[in-house]
């Protein structure tokens, strides 16, 4: 069953840790059965119940999983190696399309902002006991959620989407629990499930958003909570629509127990509405980051959601950090304020690039999504050799592997580094390494 290792410990606590231990250093490994309860209870001389507490703390932290009358077995490990890592490094001389950063050009300049928010430091510094949230950046935000049709709700603010992912998550759900993504999706939320202990179920989706059929089968299934990118998902570029929102609200109506997480990726970088599904589940939250539009390095992101989660988060938040800097968040009111960037404007900018490499795309015979945001899936035969000819032709792109489970082999385009005179060549490119045209001699 454990082969040699032999567990020990007197206390349910000691009995937890030296499990634990035995995995952190490889002598159990994942899949690995343990011993019957009332088993491992007479071969330490301790009560079957100090075993039942020491398997509920293990279970809890996501160190096993139980299957009833299977037994406890050891829990797959989380992903040691981020799928940020399944990386390509552009050498000397080739243009680098892979990491999904805004373009610069279209971000704005800090120095006013924070300039503002150091002056307003000056006359009421952020200090220990104050209120997390900068009051006017909660009136913000809270307007803009109100015009586009979010529920009435409070407002926390975290360290970025992912920040505010992983507290949500935290707040509600246990090790085991099952939930579901997209499928090709964000590769962080992708490697955040698991290392929480938490098990993902993939959703499929188009470009109106996840697919009701996948969706309903993962609720079905079990699953605790649902994410959903509501528009510029990363990295199909999908958006739900009024119609597929719809479906997808009355799927999730029938769930009430079910946590909803939307993250709403192209706040302020994309020109189509939101439709938000928040509203019909007892516990939801809604996520607007301000890394696309204004810097990532502002690390700054605000939630609504229930009155319940947020308070969790909150609490939770103020055992940790306890809030994040009033000076950022001074900053943000100043950029969003003083108009520092043009949303529309830089929408129609990614949408010209973006719109014209799917059009250069499919005249070449290679259907590709791209509907809103900064990125183009390209689907492909083969991905390593596509990232291969990519690079030999002079583009480095994002393999596939990075956002999908299920979803068949892909690259990901991210535009923001593409000119008009661009598009031509890499969509020839493109075609080439999709194994849909000829292969081209080089010299």
């Amino acid at each position: 069953m454990l082969g040699e290792y032999r567990i020990t410990g007197r206390g349910a606590a000691e009995i937890s840790a030296d499990v634990e231990r035995a995995v952190g250093t490889g002598k159990l490994v994942p899949g690995q059965l343990l011993p019957p309860m009332r088993e491992l209870a007479a071969e330490l001389g301790v009560n079957p119940n100090t075993v039942a507490a020491a398997y509920r703390t293990l279970r809890e932290r996501g160190v096993i999983e139980t299957a009833g009358r299977r037994g406890s077995r050891i829990r797959p490990r989380p992903a040691s190696t981020a799928r940020g890592s399944i990386r390509v490094e552009a050498p000397p001389g080739v243009r680098d399309a892979s990491e999904g950063n805004p373009d610069p050009a279209l971000l704005p300049p800090l120095h006013d902002a924070l300039a503002a928010a150091a002056r307003h430091h000056a006359r009421q510094p952020m200090l220990y006991g104050h209120a997390p949230v900068d009051p006017d950046l909660a009136k913000l935000a809270r307007a803009d959620l109100d015009a586009d049709g979010v529920p009435p709700g409070p407002v926390a603010v975290t360290s970025g989407s992912l920040d505010a992912i992983e507290r949500v998550l935290a707040a509600h759900l246990r090790p085991g629990d099952a939930v579901a993504v997209e499928d090709p999706g964000w590769g962080g939320l992708l490697d955040l499930v698991p290392a929480l202990g938490l098990r993902p179920v993939p959703v499929g989706l188009d470009d109106e958003g996840p697919l009701p059929a996948d969706l309903d089968r993962a609720l079905r299934s079990g699953v605790r909570a649902v994410v959903v990118t509501d528009r510029a998902q990363n990295p199909t570029g999908a958006v739900v629509s009024a119609a597929r929102a719809q479906e997808l609200r009355a799927l999730l109506a029938a769930r009430p127990e079910v946590l909803l997480i939307e993250d709403d990726h192209g706040h302020r970088i994309v020109d189509v509405p939101l439709h938000p599904l928040a509203g019909v589940t007892d516990a939801w939250v809604l996520v607007r980051s301000t890394a696309k539009a204004y810097g990532p390095d502002l690390r700054l992101a605000v939630l609504t959601g229930d009155a319940v989660t947020v308070d969790r988060v909150l609490g939770r938040q103020q055992l940790g950090p306890g809030w994040v800097s009033g000076l950022l968040q001074r900053a943000v009111v100043h950029l969003w304020t003083s108009g520092a960037v043009d949303a529309r404007a830089v929408a129609r900018s990614y949408g010209r690039r973006r719109d014209g490499l799917v059009r250069a795309l499919a005249d070449r015979g290679v259907e590709a999504q791209g509907r809103s945001g900064m990125n183009v899936w390209v689907p492909v035969a083969d991905e390593t050799g596509a990232v291969a000819r990519m690079l030999h032709a002079g583009w480095a792109v994002a393999p596939g592997a990075r956002f999908r489970m299920a979803a068949p082999p892909a690259v990901r385009l991210t535009v923001s580094s593409l000119t008009d005179a661009d598009i031509g060549p890499v969509a020839d490119a493109l075609a080439e390494a999709a194994g849909l045209a000829p292969a081209r001699a080089y010299g």
